[in-house]
């Protein structure tokens, strides 16, 4: 369980992560804030509480044993870099290269980045890879956890539903898939698009173990996770969160999935965020 202060820290990182989420989309004039900041809370906690990973590489202990982590939703990639950047994976000063010429912070997660396991971007095919993994850790008897980021609306593609069905016939308990459902898409309104709900009993059906939480509540994150490590059945924990999130005129619009700020919203999304 996590104690008040620690909460609070990751409060505050996560306050860290939002401002560089708009610094570097700002910056480079391209990127995706809104889902970004729908995740924060989601990496934040992930990353800093629930994962074994090994900043150093192979020069650390635990390398074999590490955690892996799949971000299928590769678009996102600024809150990706910024929780990288603050276990040092990288150097915080280098967020500022974030989709520049010759940067190792690519618009979507390259292995170029320490710290990136897979490089995506196409969506859809996070899961399956992610299953991938999971089954060669088996293999190996290995005992790290296997965990993977999807959007929903990457939900709507039917190989995202092949994995599904492969995760619990192959037995994989050590994969835990989290669903950022901020039920917006770059074309609107999941549920206008192509419904998926409801989302937790078709999940369900396949055979896996459900949670669902508020993916902007810290402790809710926390317990879901632990929790789903010490499942017998493959887990997914439909995290339920707003597009944008921590910036008014950037919650809940789907205008702001891929748009870069002008100088003025920079400003007025800065000032949110003090």
């Amino acid at each position: 369980m996590l104690t008040d202060i620690q909460i609070n820290e990751l409060k505050k990182l996560c306050k860290e992560n939002r401002k560089n989420v708009i610094e570097m989309v700002y910056s480079a004039q391209s990127g995706h804030i809104g889902g970004s900041l729908s995740s924060c809370e989601i990496m934040t906690v992930l990353f800093h509480k629930c994962m074994k990973h090994s900043p150093k590489g192979k020069l650390s202990e635990n390398y074999q044993d590490r955690d892996r982590f799949v971000l299928s939703k590769g678009h996102v990639s600024p809150v990706y870099y910024s929780v990288l950047a603050q276990l040092g994976f990288i150097p915080k000063k280098e967020l500022s290269s974030f989709r520049k010429l010759g940067t190792r912070l690519q618009g979507h997660p390259s292995l170029w980045c320490p710290g990136v396991e897979v490089a995506t971007g196409s969506l859809g095919q996070g899961l399956s890879i992610a299953c991938g993994i999971a089954i060669s850790l088996k293999i190996d008897n290995n005992p790290a956890n296997v965990f993977v980021l999807l959007g929903d609306g990457e939900l709507q593609e039917g190989n995202v539903w092949e994995a599904f069905m492969q995760a619990p016939h192959r037995k994989l308990n050590n994969l835990i898939a989290i669903i950022d459902r901020n039920r917006l898409q770059i074309d609107g309104e999941t549920e206008k698009v192509k419904p998926l709900d409801n989302l937790a009993d078709k999940i369900k059906a396949f055979n896996w173990n459900v949670l669902e939480i508020d993916g902007h509540d810290i402790l809710s994150i926390y317990s879901a996770i632990e929790q789903a490590k010490h499942s017998d059945l493959p887990t997914a924990i439909i995290a339920n969160t707003i597009k944008g999130k921590g910036v008014s005129f950037m919650e809940n619009n789907a205008g702001w999935h891929g748009k870069a700020p002008a100088k003025d919203d920079y400003e007025k999304a800065m000032l949110e965020l003090i």
